[in-house]
């Protein structure tokens, strides 16, 4: 039999495919990457001292090939067959994301992988939505919308015995992950052929925009895909100049020296034309959705760092979050790698007091990449882009974790665990590689 192709390159040729896509569909995006590849370049450029960092640390590897992408899928069991075929591609749902009290009647999770040599390879993760129909309030249009959900299949049959085929042998080989590629590839293309009338779409659109995007298609369709800059700033400012509009503000943290967490912004969603079904033959009409964003990832903060994180987002008020990567590090605010250098290498360590070692130039701290997302960002972008519907309120209903999981046929993982870990397992390996034992 043939060998098994690795789930992260089955990732890595899936991500590139999407983003070939999602290019010839959306123009638009290839010249975001053209920008964000110029803004990086510029970036590098200017600060060799931080080219030689991210090189160290594996992070301009991976920097070019860095997309997220996001769904919004409307059943429990598409959410619970798209959560199989991530599988296939070693990503794992990372985190729950209730949004309903923004306003936005989604729950998400973030499918991504988690081991850290599968995120050097290639961090691709897809921000996946599912509906929640309890929250339109009209009976009559949730049944309907029930209804338009079910008689869809927004799988191949060819995507379908892949992913089983996946499970049941325990990998694909080479013509199989090829296969597998272009099959799953058809979930996430545009149609623009709607599933419902033109009058039953204009009753989702009055529920919400995004209940429209979600029902009335044969597949969820990639919404946005996003690629990685070193300067979201400057990204911003220059995205005018090539002829793209940014949304006003950028999502997320202010700019800083040490940059934590995730700032994003987009340019505004393009009004596609669709036809719709009708008794006498299809009726032309509009939907707007898709859009392009880029995003500038920082240091994932530990829980003490996001709650600080957290009131100065409540406050506007950033001062009591350190801007200084020691100080982040002592004061147990951000998640470290920590790795032995050369001259640590070289001496005969006596103490496995990690500052110590720092200070001796023995042991680098590294900040973690922040892999994940921001709810309050999340619905930020979703409302400038869907608009900017006042419908919290109406939607200020408890998280509904548990319905989540049990429609996904998983737990979701605990983000801080993973950093967590990381940090730990990076300080057992630094010590032992100088000789030492890990503290008790």
């Amino acid at each position: 039999m043939s060998a098994f192709v690795h789930p992260d390159e089955i990732r890595s040729r899936f991500s590139a495919a999407l983003s070939a896509l999602y290019r010839a569909e959306v123009p638009q995006y290839g010249d975001l990457l053209t920008l964000v590849a110029d803004i990086n370049a510029q970036a590098l450029k200017a600060d060799a001292a931080g080219a030689d960092r991210l090189a160290a640390s594996g992070e301009l590897a991976r920097l070019s090939e860095e997309r997220h992408g996001a769904i919004r899928v409307g059943t429990a069991a598409e959410l619970a067959t798209i959560a199989r075929a991530f599988a296939v591609m070693g990503m794992e749902p990372v985190s729950y994301y209730n949004l309903a009290p923004a306003g936005v009647p989604v729950h998400s999770t973030a499918f991504r992988p988690v081991d850290p040599a599968a995120l050097a390879k290639n961090p691709f993760r897809v921000f996946t939505s599912l509906l929640r129909l309890e929250l339109i309030e009209d009976e009559a249009l949730r049944a309907e919308a029930a209804e338009t959900l079910a008689r869809r299949d927004i799988f191949t049959p060819g995507a379908r015995d892949l992913i089983d085929t996946a499970e049941t042998a325990g990998g694909l080989n080479e013509d199989q992950a090829d296969r597998f590629v272009s099959e799953l590839l058809e979930t996430f293309r545009w149609h623009a052929q709607a599933t419902v009338s033109a009058q039953t779409y204009e009753r989702l659109v009055a529920a919400h925009r995004l209940i429209a995007d979600v029902v009335s298609f044969k597949g969820p369709h990639i919404n946005h895909l996003t690629p990685r800059t070193l300067d979201i700033d400057a990204a911003q400012a220059a995205m005018p100049e090539r002829g793209i509009t940014p949304k006003e503000t950028i999502e997320g943290p202010p700019a800083r020296a040490c940059p934590i967490l995730l700032r994003q912004t987009s340019f505004k969603a393009l009004e596609e034309a669709i036809a719709f079904p009708g008794a006498e033959g299809t009726t032309a009409g509009t939907h707007t959705a898709r859009f392009g964003e880029i995003e500038q990832r920082g240091c994932a903060l530990t829980p003490a760092g996001r709650a600080l994180y957290d009131a100065a987002l409540a406050s506007k008020d950033f001062s009591a979050l350190p801007d200084d990567w020691d100080a982040l590090r002592r004061g147990d605010l951000a998640w470290f790698r920590y790795r032995a250098t050369p001259q640590g290498l070289a001496a005969r360590a006596e103490t496995a007091d990690l500052d110590a070692l720092i200070a001796l130039g023995h042991v680098v701290a590294e900040p973690i990449t922040y892999e994940d997302f921001l709810p309050v960002s999340a619905a930020g972008i979703f409302q400038s882009n869907l608009g900017a519907e006042a419908r919290a309120a109406a939607y200020a209903a408890d998280p509904a974790k548990a319905d989540f999981e049990q429609a996904l046929g998983r737990s979701v993982l605990d983000e801080m665990a993973l950093y967590r870990a990381e940090q730990d397992a990076s300080i057992a390996a630094t010590l032992k590689a100088l000789g030492l034992t890990v503290p008790v």
